[in-house]
């Protein structure tokens, strides 16, 4: 558990480092956020584009669908297969997501 909360730690500091650069995050020097919402996400996504970052299929087919196409390497339409196991499931979870 310990070790579950340090990684959510860091991973959550790392986060933060990333925005503060960009400038999402304002200081009271800086003024106001300059990073919108959008763009927030697409760093978010950027820092999980890889198979090995995501823990669930359905995480792995949002991956897929917002353009990250290396996720499914063997062009058999089942992205990340260490997490997804059938085109089945990975159908399901495109129609849940609409993709």
């Amino acid at each position: 558990m310990t070790h579950k909360l340090t990684t959510l730690a860091l991973a959550g500091f790392m986060a933060l480092s990333s925005f503060e650069a960009a400038g999402a995050v304002g200081s009271p020097d800086q003024g106001t956020p300059s990073m919108s919402v959008g763009r927030v996400k697409e760093t978010l996504m950027a820092q999980r584009r890889s198979c090995k970052a995501v823990s669930t299929c359905e995480e792995a087919v949002e991956m897929w669908c917002g353009g990250y196409s290396r996720a499914d390497g063997d062009d058999d339409g089942i992205p990340c297969e260490n997490v997804c196991r059938s085109l089945s499931q990975v159908e399901a979870i495109k129609k849940k997501v609409g993709c």
